[in-house]
């Protein structure tokens, strides 16, 4: 395994995340460089994305380096039985870097084991997405000036959502209190509430989406309940519409709440409240560019430090 992979967001130490942070407010100051000139890197999603995907791909553009790769696996040889490991082993001759998106838990962890290429981890089924969670760490430190001390309220998907689950991993660091608001079929998976035990994380759990719940709140995490985790279609019909945020829910909420969602959203959140101040999803997904831009460097050595000198 190449250490400058990024498969987890638990590869990564606390004094890392923060170096990431610091160099994604970078690239928000400064997002074009030649820094990656001559550098091949490969995207390669096996389930679909729009925001992960062109954010990755504008990130590498703007860095100057070139991108190969596909966005539907139908159309690879895949299709035609060919497997992940001589997938990436394939790829891996053309490009520096590999950037990964698989339904299977577990396929970017296996993709690593395979190449000493660099894998970065842009979503493997309901386990991780580390990138996305460098974007909502980088978006709750800019909203709020802080890390520490926060109470995050995540709603909606919590069982198959893998951008929950890694934030709260990533949390562990900055004393966090959790709200988890969702139904029995949806509530947090047994396996992170033990985390937050065995590193004395906060939390409480929530079936209603209650004022009082979101009054307390710094951040609100809304999440898609998604129909493509689901094998029985009406289990999912069943819970689809259970939380719904609305402008007037707000009313009486703390002025420095943010409400961040991974996108895309179905009706978890009204349209009412794009207006409201306190959406902050659409900028959520721009600082997508930026976190993502400083895990590229990281994944390829490139030291931030000697690119502000030059």
């Amino acid at each position: 395994m190449n250490s400058n992979s990024l498969v987890s967001i638990s590869d990564i130490s606390k004094e890392e995340i923060l170096h990431l942070l610091e160099n994604a407010r970078y690239f928000e100051e400064n997002p074009n460089h030649k820094i990656l000139d001559g550098k091949v890197v490969a995207t390669l999603f096996f389930e679909p994305s729009t925001r992960t995907r062109l954010s990755f791909e504008t990130a590498v553009n703007r860095l100057g380096g070139r991108v190969i790769g596909f966005s539907d696996a139908s159309t690879t040889s895949s299709s035609k039985g060919e497997t992940l490991k001589d997938t990436i082993k394939m790829v891996s001759n053309y490009v520096d870097l590999i950037v990964m998106r698989h339904y299977l838990e577990g396929a970017a962890r296996y993709a690593t084991e395979v190449t000493d290429t660099p894998i970065i981890n842009a979503g493997d089924g309901a386990h991780q997405h580390p990138s996305q969670t460098m974007l909502d760490l980088y978006s709750i430190y800019k909203t709020q000036g802080t890390l520490e001390n926060l109470t995050i309220t995540m709603v909606g998907d919590l069982k198959y959502g893998r951008t929950v689950h890694s934030l709260l991993m990533a949390m562990q660091y900055f004393n966090p209190t959790f709200n988890f608001v969702a139904c029995d079929e949806l509530k947090m998976p047994i396996e992170y509430k033990e985390f937050c035990d065995q590193k004395g994380i906060k939390y409480t759990e929530h079936k209603d989406f209650s004022e009082e719940v979101i009054n307390s709140s710094d951040i609100i995490y809304m999440t898609r309940v998604q129909r493509e985790r689901f094998t029985d279609i009406m289990e999912y019909e069943k819970v689809k519409n259970l939380y719904n945020l609305h402008n007037a829910m707000l009313d009486n909420s703390k002025d420095n709440l943010r409400i961040l969602h991974p996108l895309p959203r179905v009706n978890e959140i009204d349209q009412d409240v794009d207006d409201n101040p306190k959406a902050y999803y659409f900028q959520q997904a721009q600082n997508g560019l930026y976190a993502r831009q400083a895990i590229i460097c990281r994944a390829l050595n490139i030291d931030i430090k000697e690119v502000q000198k030059s």
